[in-house]
């Protein structure tokens, strides 16, 4: 099972990102898929899950309303649509499926 993580990057306050989780190695439609973050000094925070089996979404209330989590079956690929963008969304960006990680992306929120 591998995860690949993309899209990261330094953006101003309300800016946007996509960032991408690219999988392979499990069959996609059958595992929820989730993003989890790690800002400095803190606990890693699960913000998003999507289950591709049932199509469920949830979302985490520090990011509700402005993260959009979806999935392309067709690329075994999960996105996170992120929009005003924070300076406390500042982290590194993981995605997981069962106990897999893929190895995280940067965000960074800062003017």
């Amino acid at each position: 099972v591998q995860l690949v993580e993309s899209g990261g990057g330094t953006v101003q306050p309300g800016g946007s990102l996509r960032l991408s989780c690219v999988t392979s190695g499990f069959t996609f439609d059958d595992y929820a898929i989730a993003w989890f973050r790690q800002a400095p000094g803190k606990e890693r925070e699960g913000i998003s899950t999507i289950n591709n089996n049932d199509g469920k979404i949830d979302y985490a209330d520090s990011v509700k309303g402005r993260f959009t989590i979806s999935s392309d079956n067709a690329k075994n690929t999960v996105y996170l649509q992120m929009n005003s963008l924070k300076p406390e969304d500042t982290a590194v960006y993981y995605c997981r499926t069962l106990h897999y990680w893929g190895r995280g992306t940067q965000v960074t929120v800062s003017s």
